[in-house]
Order: structure tokens, then sequence, then C-alpha cells
């Protein structure tokens, strides 16, 4: 590796062989070295490395040189460094799980992990009634299908930020929830931040009050997807007084209709008036609003979902992915779901909810096709989330989304293994598949394989019309969960066979 003065580099390593010309290397207090350079302006930090590892590491080579380089008019330094892989900070963040990123501070809700959310998002949008309620429910019920909740989505409120339920589209709340309850499900639903300026008397007490974000001019206008042709205003969760009185109207609403738990939606900072006065440290600003939300809806326990963050990888709830369109390619659809988790994960974000097999729909419904691939993409992922369901399509989609929504459920404990691992070092649940060897090439350049904790390794289909796939296995003795063949890796599959029924995985031996 190279790297130039003022380039700060984190290599796991210990120095064995002489510095060279105006380099200089010192211990550092955490048991690492500190490599500077003398100059005309006196010594300058280059980099930390070798965090942890002990100096009388036989089985570490460490070696550093410098040479002048007249392109950069600087000095140019080369890093060699070599040792097992448990000796390497790429293979163990802890430094930025400790120093920046943090960790779950537990587990969400189990049955949600083993079992299905079903939500009416995507298949009935904001056109919710008693009637689709009650019919969704016993379509699921009869389908035979698991469930974790059943969650009643977008448009239930009389107007946006009210909290209160439209009794000409729900005249009995209360009974339906309890109805729905006795089909074996729990219920929850979806909520936000905000409250539109034509939804009376709520928003003119939280101006009043001072309870929504406002702008440097004082004003509280913003925009977000559902103004309904009102200004809506954002309640401001960084005022200790608005996020109690949010709770406090939140929990009426749990108490009054029996409902179990919560979709909290939005809460990107993006959606604040521009530019927001926040109270918080202003090197944070304008982040204070997001965390402050989370935190405060984190409150109403493991089985809630969010999906916005800041500094906030130590909730033990889910982060949902934002939502995905139905599509195949990197447009926001199919393709962007394993990297998405990969992303998430190495933020720190461990705990993810993916969102709705085969996509929202706001382009079109999924095919057969894109809604089996999405669903296998998911299995081995923390938990899964239909809306549009596989009785859309045909039998055979039927019996094969039955197969691996079982195929997850079976592997529910491994999730939860991966997930006391994430609470105990910060490791990810679903990492890329180059943790296994970070030095490992090949793995590194791998977007569309994933790891379920360090044993599991799933390769799902994401093309369209495709019935194989080459796949990479890194090192270690690898059993087919299909065909109970063990493959030694490194190694490339070519051509896979994978038709529409399969999901390629398998599982590490050693």
């Amino acid at each position: 590796m190279s790297c130039f003065a003022g380039v700060t580099v984190a290599l796991c390593a210990v120095p064995r062989s002489p510095v060279r010309h105006d380099i200089s290397v010192d211990e550092s207090e955490d048991g690492g070295f500190h490599i500077s350079v003398e100059g005309s302006n006196g010594r300058q930090l280059l980099g930390h490395i070798g965090r942890r590892v002990s100096g009388d590491d036989d089985e570490v080579y460490f070696d550093i040189r410098s040479v002048h380089d007249d392109s950069v008019g600087g000095m140019k330094v080369t890093i060699t460094w070599d040792g097992p892989s448990d000796r390497n900070n790429m293979s163990r963040p802890y430094y930025a799980v400790d120093t920046f990123l943090g960790k779950p501070s537990g587990l969400p809700d189990y049955r949600m992990i083993q079992y299905p959310v079903w939500s009416t998002w995507a298949r009935y949008s904001r056109e919710i009634d008693e009637e689709s309620l009650w019919a969704f429910a016993n379509e699921i019920k009869d389908s035979g299908f698991p469930n974790a909740q059943f969650e009643i989505d977008d448009l239930w409120e009389i107007c946006y930020g009210s909290l209160t339920v439209n009794e000409n589209k729900l005249p009995d709340l209360k009974q339906l929830v309890q109805d729905i309850k006795s089909l074996g499900f729990r219920v929850t639903i979806w909520v936000h931040p905000f409250i539109n300026r034509d939804c009376e008397p709520w928003y003119s007490e939280a101006l009043d009050k001072g309870y929504l974000v406002l702008n440097e001019e004082g004003n509280p206008d913003t925009s977000w997807w559902n103004n309904n042709g009102s200004i809506p205003g954002y309640i401001d969760f960084t005022n200790a007084e608005a996020a109690n009185w949010y709770s406090s109207r939140i929990q009426s609403l749990i108490d009054t209709y029996d409902i179990d738990s919560l979709k909290f939606d939005a809460g990107e900072s993006s959606w604040s008036p521009q530019i927001p006065v926040q109270s918080g440290d202003i090197d944070l600003h304008p982040g204070h609003i997001v965390q402050s939300y989370v935190r405060t809806v984190a409150e109403f326990g493991p089985m809630i979902e969010i999906r916005s963050g800041m500094r906030t990888q130590d909730l033990p709830v889910f982060v949902r992915m934002v939502d995905k369109d139905t599509l195949w390619d990197f447009d926001n659809g199919l393709a962007t779901l394993v990297t998405t988790l990969l992303a998430m994960n190495l933020n720190g974000y461990t705990l993810v909810l993916p969102d709705m097999i085969g996509g929202n729909g706001y382009n079109a419904k999924p095919s057969k096709e894109l809604f089996v691939r999405w669903l296998q993409a998911n299995v081995f992922m923390p938990t899964l989330q239909y809306s549009f369901v596989p009785w859309d399509h045909d039998d055979e989609a039927v019996e094969i989304c039955r197969r691996y929504t079982e195929l997850h459920a079976a592997y529910a404990d491994e999730i939860v293994a991966a997930m006391e691992a994430s609470v105990e070092k910060g490791t990810p649940v679903n990492p890329p598949i180059w943790w296994l060897d970070p030095t490992d090439e090949k793995a590194l350049a791998v977007w569309d394989e994933f790891l379920l904790g360090e044993r599991i390794l799933a390769a799902p289909v994401l093309e369209e019309g495709a019935t194989s796939r080459d796949i990479y296995l890194p090192v270690g003795e690898w059993r087919d969960g299909n065909t109970g063949e063990v493959y030694s890796g490194p190694i490339t599959i070519h051509d896979y066979p994978a038709p529409l029924d399969v999901l390629p995985y398998f599982e590490l031996q050693n």
C-alpha cells in the first residue's frame, strides 16, 4: 500500500525493519504506532498503524520505506505488511465500532425475525378501509403463511398529524383490531413526525407551543410526500416538551385501540425547514432532529421499525431500508437490495429490515419472476416483509414463496446468533463475503453475494431471465445448501444452475 503525507492509514502491523530517510515510527498509547515525517516545517503525522497488536508478535511482518516523489513534490511512503488475518483491522473494525459507530445494545423482536411482516402499503396504498383490512387479514390467514404482525399503513388518520382515526373509513377500529388479532396476528400502525397545516386543531397547538421546527426566519413551513395540498410542519424532537407531547399522543393511540407496535416513517433532516434551528451541538447540525426523533420513538420497544438514523447504531430496533422501486436494475431496484444491506451493515446499522418484497409498486406491480427472486434475496437477511402477496401470481409462485418463507424461519436462530455477535462485538449481521478474508481481491469485487454471520453465504439471482449464475466462494470448506456438495474455497463456480425455484446458498463447514 502506498500513501502520501497527510493521508491516514489504518493497518494492523508492527515495525520489523529499519525506517529509512526521515520517516520515524513511535509507539502510541493504544499499542499501535504513529508514522511521522521530519521536514522543514517540523514533524508531520502520516498515519496510525498496528492498533492493539503486540510488538512481540513474530507472525507479523512490517516494512516502511520512503522516497521523494518529484511528481507531487513530497515524500512517497510505501508500507508493506503481512500476517494472519486475525491481526488485520479490515476484518476486525473494532476501532470504528468503539470510536465512531457504536453497536446495538440489544435485539429486536424475535417474532419479527422469524416470520414476515404483512403491510397494507404496496398492495393498497392509501385506499384502506375496514372492509379491505379485514379481507386482507383473512387472505393471509387462509393462505397458511405465518406472520409476525399485520401492519396498517397510510391513510387511517382524519388528517396528517392528527393521530385521530378517520371513522368514515374505519368506523370501529377498536373492534377491527381485536378481530384481526383473533386470526393470530399482532397489529401495528404507521405514523410519522409531521403535522399538515390544515390538520386542526393539532397544527395550531403545536405551532403555538413552539413544538415545530423553524427555519432561521422563524417559519415552520416545509414539505414531505403527503402534503395533500397543505403545508406541513415537522415536530421539533430536539425540544424535550415537543418530544413528550408527541410520545404521549402515540401512547394514547396505542392504549385506545390496543395497538401492539408502530412503523415510524421518515425522520430525515431533509424534511425539516431549511435552514432549521435546532437545539444541540452546532457540529452535528442539522442531524440533531434525526437523532432526537429516532431516540424518542425507540422508547416504544423492540417491535417498532424506523427508517432513519444519525449516531443511533446502538438502538435495539429494526432500521428499514428506504423504499425500493419495482425494478430489476440499479435504479433503486432489486440489484440495490444487497448493496444497501452491505452499506448499512458496514456503517454499523446491522439490524436491517429490507423493504417490501417485490418493491413498492410505484411504477408497476412485480412480475412473478421479480417477486420470487426478491423473496429469495431476502431469505438470509434479518426479516421478511410482504405487501404484494404470492397468490397475486400462480400456484407455483405460492409454493416457492412458502418454501423460502419457511427456510427463513428455519434460520431464525442463526440470524439471532449473528445479532448477538453484533451486540457483543459490533460485527455485521450481514457482512460482505470479503469479511472472511480481506486480502482476497476477488472477494472484494463481489457485490451480489453476502454472508449471514460468518457461516452462511447467499448468492441470489438478481438478473431478469437468468437461470444460472457464477458464484465466488472465499476461503473455507463450503457445503451447497441445495445439493450437499462440498467446495474448497477460494473457488469460482461457473454457471451454477438456478432456475426460478432455486436460491443458491452455502454453509461454511470449518
